[in-house]
């Protein structure tokens, strides 16, 4: 793994935010994901994404990408799932090794909101 980017900028922000908000996804009315334990991360320069503990995803309607990975300086780096009928689009991903600074992302996934409907609701229980 390369070095985290908190080694030069350890003013950078990534908040973790747990919240018991019920927070499901969609895509055209199948469910992907529901989970009142979802990771709202509040990052520095970028939109807020809830990120679902695995077991409360529905993996089996997702294909890994195993091409497709990426480095973020601040998390780690990203494996890919897309949906099957579009197996080269990513939909998810996940951090399977994040950095110390945010490894509560451990064992969980979180989706495109420009492609998956992501819907944070009233408070569990």
């Amino acid at each position: 793994m390369r070095p985290s980017g908190y080694l030069t900028r350890p003013d950078y922000r990534v908040d973790l935010l747990r919240r018991s908000n019920r927070v499901t996804a969609h895509h055209r009315g199948r469910r992907l994901a529901a989970s009142d334990r979802a990771i709202l991360v509040d990052e520095q320069d970028h939109a807020l994404v809830c990120y679902f503990p695995r077991s409360d995803v529905d993996i089996t309607v997702l294909l890994p990408i195993p091409t497709h990975k990426t480095h973020c300086p601040f998390k780690g780096d990203a494996d890919y799932w897309a949906l099957p009928e579009s197996p080269g689009q990513p939909v998810a991903w996940s951090y399977a090794e994040p950095y110390n600074e945010v490894a509560a992302l451990a064992g969980h996934v979180a989706f495109y909101q420009d492609r998956v409907d992501v819907i944070l609701g009233p408070k569990a229980g």
